[in-house]
């Protein structure tokens, strides 16, 4: 049998390239105080070499494990209904994976979840960790924020608005040009159904609505707000209970796609008809605006630079930069539904 060949190693590397193992060792630490021709001659020879990081040992050097969390605030059956979250998943680890750091999903749905997940992190197995449909109060903010671990949300951070890294996109804006379109069609009885209260897209696209209102002239009727949680059949169950109690609803402003494909299923078994009757305008331009019958007018969400957004801040606070903040802009996609 022929000998096994011996893994190459920095030596290796440095030897190849023409250059000290410190001079490798900084490029393979992120290229501080490297000359451009130097950079590239350590880069040339890991590749012609095939030299592989021992991300192993060097955490044990480092005390950096180079890996990340991705917590879901959200139960696991949530991630598998709603497209934004995969979405959001994806585009994370795409961003990630060019810097060779692996992203870890962890789903905290329940306290015994979230207990575990801090206790994961609090032993030191993640180096940061990005946040997504996190609500007010939520225990793993407040752990991560005590334990210093650096973190970025998606969304406004309710309550840790000035400590936490977060990368948003302006709710009250698109719900204002949601609503706006809708009046600007001649709808008159405008309804809404919100999402979590304790979110920032459940409080600010309901702000976004109501200031649309007042802009149109509109009355603001209470009786036209219902709750949802960001379900398709949360989306139902709200505007069954909204043409109940208000007969003469001609638009809705759905505050997610998924709930606004629940509200037209329950437009349609009313015997109305979407948009004749009953205009439908959703929010996030996620996949359930296009399957939906009709397709469905939306404000879309960057979803793509909100993942890179995301990991770039991240990265920044793992370099020990303070907590920065990213508002993005929105955008009316008017489809068939309104």
């Amino acid at each position: 049998m022929a000998p096994r060949r011996a893994r190459p190693t920095i030596e290796d590397v440095a030897a190849e390239a023409g250059v000290s193992r410190g001079t490798v060792s900084r490029v393979l630490n992120g290229g501080v105080n490297v000359s451009p021709a130097a950079l590239a001659a350590v880069n040339k020879a890991i590749k012609q070499t095939g030299y592989v990081v021992n991300h192993h040992a060097r955490s044990l050097v480092t005390q950096r494990s180079r890996s990340v969390a991705f917590i879901l605030s959200e139960p696991q059956e949530k991630f598998f209904e709603d497209p934004n979250f995969p979405i959001l998943l994806r585009g994370c680890t795409q961003a990630l994976a060019e810097h060779d750091m692996p992203l870890l999903l962890s789903i905290a749905g329940t306290q015994e979840d979230r207990e575990r997940i801090v206790r994961f992190i609090a032993a030191g197995h993640i180096d940061g960790a990005l946040l997504v449909s996190t609500h007010a109060g939520n225990p793993v903010v407040d752990r991560l924020t005590g334990l210093g671990v650096p973190a970025v949300a998606c969304g406004l951070p309710i309550g840790h608005e000035h400590d936490l890294a977060y990368v948003a996109v302006n709710e009250a804006e698109g719900a204002r040009q949601a609503t706006a379109h809708l009046a600007g069609l001649g709808r008159r009885r405008i309804a809404t159904v919100t999402g979590p209260m304790d979110t920032p897209g459940g409080r600010d696209r309901l702000a976004g609505y109501r200031d649309a209102l007042r802009t149109a002239g509109l009355d603001r009727d209470e009786s036209l707000v219902a709750h949802g949680d960001y379900t398709q059949i949360s989306g139902e169950a709200a505007m069954t209970k909204l043409l109940k109690d208000n007969p003469d609803i001609d638009a809705v402003f759905v505050a997610s796609d998924l709930m606004a494909v629940g509200a037209i299923d329950a437009i349609t078994r009313s015997g109305r008809r979407v948009p004749d009757d009953v205009a439908v305008v959703g929010f996030d331009d996620s996949p359930a605006a296009l399957t939906a019958r009709p397709q469905l007018t939306t404000v879309r969400q960057p979803f793509r630079r909100i993942s890179q957004e995301m990991v770039r801040l991240l990265l920044a606070r793992l370099d020990g930069q303070e907590p920065a903040a990213v508002i993005l802009p929105t955008e009316l996609v008017v489809r068939a539904s309104a």
